[in-house]
């Protein structure tokens, strides 16, 4: 795929990499970066070369939400609810490399991704409230990781926190050095790229399914049937014979 001036996109040892390219507007949201956006992630989760998804920032910032300069100018093309929506029901991984600070749209990005690595001192902050809204698209996404009890606060005050502040609000899986970052997230690719592909996606479904509110024993039987239809797959029956033979797995999916 070209580079485009909003967005790059490359892919190394299978993750894709979409960098949002405006470090100008501290990678705001508008909608041509919104639309390419959504163009690189649907192509990545179409190639069969890709196992998971990266989306990082160039310049200081990850992104700084929504593009208000241009608010109300909006070209038609793929709205941000689509894109978020892209990446929770993305069959591949989908990870966040937060480079720098993270506001207010910004963090529905970081809420979306599977998996979260940021420097330690990037910024975030839910700063609608600071302009006379609310963060009510991105609460679908943030509320559930945050719970209501830290999101009442940070929804209502605005206030800022850190990369480490945010792995124990439950937003980030690792805060690490500035220095760190790319290395801190292979080792996340590369942790995916041992598993079984087709377990991967179904570990992704399995981890939204638990979630919806269902009776317990209708939640257990659903689970038993899943579990029993993986073990008889391929490539749980590849797994077992090669944990058994003391060797790699050769997956049969791909």
């Amino acid at each position: 795929m070209p580079t485009t001036e909003a967005t790059l996109y490359s892919v190394e040892s299978g993750a894709a990499w979409i960098t949002l390219n405006r470090p100008e507007n501290r990678n705001a949201l508008s909608q041509i970066l919104v639309t390419e956006l959504h163009d690189h992630l649907v192509a990545a989760l179409a190639d069969p070369n890709v196992r998971c998804v990266v989306v990082t920032g160039n310049g200081p910032a990850f992104c700084a939400g929504a593009d208000l300069k241009n608010q109300g100018k909006q070209t038609s093309g793929p709205t941000f609810p689509e894109v978020l929506q892209i990446i929770i029901n993305a069959e591949k991984p989908v990870i966040a490399a937060v480079n720098g600070a993270a506001f207010a749209g910004g963090l529905g990005l970081v809420g979306a991704c599977d998996i979260v690595v940021a420097v330690e001192d990037a910024q975030f902050s839910f700063s609608e409230v600071r302009i006379g809204v609310i963060p009510a698209i991105i609460a679908v996404v943030c509320v559930p990781k945050l719970g209501t009890h830290n999101a009442m606060k940070l929804f209502l005050t605005g206030e800022r926190f850190s990369g480490t502040q945010a792995v124990g609000l439950g937003l980030v899986h690792r805060a690490v050095g500035k220095d760190k970052l790319r290395e801190a997230v292979k080792e996340e690719t590369d942790m995916i790229a041992l598993g079984a592909p087709n377990a991967v996606k179904e570990g992704k479904k399995l981890v939204r399914a638990a979630m919806e509110q269902k009776p317990l024993a209708e939640q257990f039987a659903t689970m038993e049937a899943w579990s029993k239809r993986m073990f008889l797959a391929p490539d749980g029956q590849e797994g077992m014979a090669a944990f058994r033979e003391k060797r790699k797995p050769k997956w049969v999916t791909g």
